[in-house]
């Protein structure tokens, strides 16, 4: 019926920042990012030599990687500690792995979406894509060699279908999708591991390219971690942020056993199966964001793609993500506390889908950030010691939560053509929700 994340016993992580106190000298500074630039010249030099398709067999678990970039020769040419380089290493794999991540889940919607395929040539290319040495053999040109049991499924997949066909069909749908060149990204930053630093005297030491010489830089507070730390640089301002991933229990808010259903939406971000709303106003701050981007797309098509006002553009469209975010959040621990709930019930993630009638309305539905609200109810979930649990929702907007008779929605009510229930439609879908995950709950 459902996927269910067992939230209260998998371990929770969240993202703590530290501030420098006071500004750092220009001298400190400059030593600093040397440290980033070099790191950067390292991430370069990673995405050129292993971010291409003949490297796709290398990436897991990226031993291989490592012992050629120490074979290389680059760190004594750049003469970069090692605590900074073998990180940089892994941190500029972490993209290559995540960009192939992203090519693979958007072919594999393709698959999906492809009327031309049979369902057993489907199966055949939705095997490959989630069998990662699979999908690196295939696209290398290489022998499909698996564990036993994998191996065994592959062949019988591959002997109902022709696979010379739709093996040439993922290549050409990976080298369309596939971003050839990554960029280490506009901030300088670099990663430091426990060895490159140390805290003390109100402040952190940070390890330089000088031997035994580290940079000392107050904080605004005395916290101190024992993780991998980020280290962002800001020279105009003569600053830096440091960021630490903590893993922290989650809580338990009340022990309460309440069970609610919810439905989301863009108009009204969530409803509860008591027809309780939360985040009334996302849709009219999400409708004044997506019409300010689809007006500076338009002006910046019809300029030619050279308007000078680009950097301007992204402050603006950061601040208003931000104030949506902001709202959304806010939404969310709203309900999480006035509901006070044990268990969480909402529908599986669904593909948005347009009518191609109406651009406005397209496009504001192509900017939709139902992941972004689906994401950190998890992580408040998770965050409270909530359980949540995802039900199917075929074909639960038509369904009475009453009677479970068939009904339609009309102006943004349902209405049950059996029993005669008029309730709200998101009401009415957040209490299907509700029903189908309690027999769920029961069947197990």
């Amino acid at each position: 019926m459902g996927k269910q994340p067992v939230f209260a016993t998998e371990p929770l992580y969240r993202t703590v920042r530290q501030y420098s106190s006071g500004r750092i000298s220009a001298e400190d500074m400059k030593k600093l990012l040397a440290v980033a630039a070099d790191c950067r010249k390292v991430k370069e030099y990673v995405y050129a030599r292993f971010g291409g398709i003949g490297s796709l067999s290398k990436l897991y678990p990226g031993y291989a990687v490592q012992n050629e970039m120490t074979q290389s020769g680059l760190r004594m040419e750049l003469d970069l500690p090692s605590v900074y380089f073998y990180l940089s290493i892994f941190e500029a794999l972490g993209d290559i792995k995540a960009g192939w991540s992203a090519v693979r889940i958007k072919v594999a919607k393709l698959v999906g979406r492809n009327n031309t395929l049979e369902e057993v040539e489907k199966h055949y290319l939705r095997f490959v894509l989630k069998t990662w040495n699979a999908f690196a053999a295939l696209l290398e040109g290489e022998v499909v060699s698996l564990p036993k049991e994998l191996q065994a499924v592959y062949a019988r997949l591959a002997g109902q279908v022709d696979t010379g066909k739709l093996d040439q069909y993922l290549r050409r749908q990976v080298r369309k999708y596939h971003i050839r060149r990554i960029q280490a990204g506009a901030i300088e930053a670099f990663p430091a591991s426990e060895r490159a630093y140390r805290y003390g005297d109100h402040g952190i030491y940070i390890s330089t390219k000088e031997k035994r010489k580290r940079v000392f830089v107050p904080l605004t507070d005395n916290s101190r971690y024992n993780s991998q730390l980020r280290i962002c640089l800001f020279p105009k301002e003569g600053r830096l942020e440091i960021l630490a991933a903590v893993e922290t229990a989650p809580g338990v808010f009340g022990g309460s056993k309440k069970e609610i259903g919810i439905s989301l939406g863009m108009r009204i971000m969530l409803t509860t199966d008591s027809g309780r709303r939360y985040g009334e106003k996302l849709g009219e701050i999400h409708g004044v964001y997506a019409d300010w981007i689809r007006e500076q797309t338009i002006r910046h098509s019809r300029d030619g793609g050279n308007n000078p006002g680009r950097k301007k553009y992204q402050a603006k469209k950061r601040r208003m993500q931000e104030e949506l975010h902001g709202y959304i959040n806010r939404e969310l621990n709203r309900f999480l506390t006035e509901e006070n709930p044990g268990k969480v019930y909402m529908m599986e993630p669904l593909q948005a889908t347009v009518d191609g009638k109406n651009r406005c309305l397209n496009h504001r539905m192509a900017l939709w950030e139902r992941g972004y609200v689906r994401k950190r109810l998890e992580f408040k979930c998770r965050e409270r010691g909530v359980d949540m649990m995802y039900v199917s929702g075929m074909g639960i907007s038509a369904t009475c939560s009453r009677c479970g008779g068939r009904g339609e929605r009309r102006e943004g009510l349902f209405i049950c053509g059996v029993c005669g229930q008029r309730s709200d439609e998101k009401a009415n879908s957040a209490g299907n929700v509700l029903k189908r995950g309690l027999e769920a709950d029961r069947k197990h």
